[in-house]
């Protein structure tokens, strides 16, 4: 039986043609049970503490007998839950319903819509304040995928992007595509496009010669201009030195 390769969904032909592609649902469900781990857990601590501390207080310190303990243990249950649960509900129903919207505001592109001529990465996040950031591939230092715990119980994972101004920061990436299925089929088609701008491409330590590329244009772009205008200075201060040498041997 002839091998069909691995199924992508959405085909990996939609995601590179500059079409618009979003998170995976997984990713929404990711985020639930995490903010319902956390509220478990915090329920947790608070009432573990409430008996750690009724006993280190009322029992060690003040003579309580064992059965004095668990009665005001079993009278004040109800209402200390209570008040655990009311107080997670605060934080807890806001998120549940706000984190589904803002993950549906996931926008990604990996390449320009108008055309080639400038490839990019495109992310667009925010509900009420609405980011939308363009990452020119000539910008991007190293790419990386993750997938952590979480992530693989939903089968997903995530692409991080790196830029100069960025690599090796505190902050972390300068982007990230994250919560998709296909994960691995991005970071492989980013990388071969950065093997157009810079060949070999390097992500490790491996040290390659720099090498001059052309400077891809974009209509309007005031940083082409600026990049082509320095390079010409640059090699008509060349030729000058070069006839300045000359002449004086």
């Amino acid at each position: 039986m002839k091998d069909e390769g691995k199924v992508i969904k959405p085909p990996i032909e939609s995601v590179v043609s500059g079409k618009i592609f979003r998170p995976s649902k997984a990713l929404r469900n990711k985020n639930i049970v995490q903010m319902i781990i956390v509220a478990i857990l915090l329920w947790a601590v608070i009432v573990l503490s409430w008996m750690g501390m009724l006993y280190l207080f009322e029992v060690h310190d003040h003579g309580w007998t064992v059965a004095e303990y668990w009665t005001v243990i079993n009278s004040w249950w109800i209402p200390v839950n209570l008040g655990v649960w009311i107080f997670n509900a605060i934080w807890l129903l806001p998120g549940l319903v706000l984190i589904p919207l803002y993950i549906r505001s996931y926008e990604y592109s990996v390449i320009a819509e108008s055309g080639e001529t400038m490839p990019e990465i495109y992310v667009k996040k925010g509900i009420v304040n609405i980011t939308k950031k363009h990452v020119p591939f000539r910008t991007i230092t190293n790419i990386s995928s993750t997938s952590g715990p979480f992530d693989r119980f939903f089968g997903i994972g995530n692409v991080l992007i790196e830029t100069a101004g960025y690599s090796g920061s505190m902050m972390g990436p300068e982007e990230k595509i994250e919560g998709v299925r296909f994960y691995e089929e991005v970071r492989d088609f980013i990388l071969n496009e950065l093997r157009k701008f810079r060949d070999p491409y390097v992500t490790t330590t491996e040290v390659v010669l720099p090498r001059e590329e052309p400077v891809p244009r974009m209509d309007d772009s005031l940083d082409d201009e600026m990049l082509i205008t320095l390079r010409e200075i640059r090699d008509v201060m060349r030729k000058l030195e070069s006839k300045l040498g000359d002449g004086g041997q």
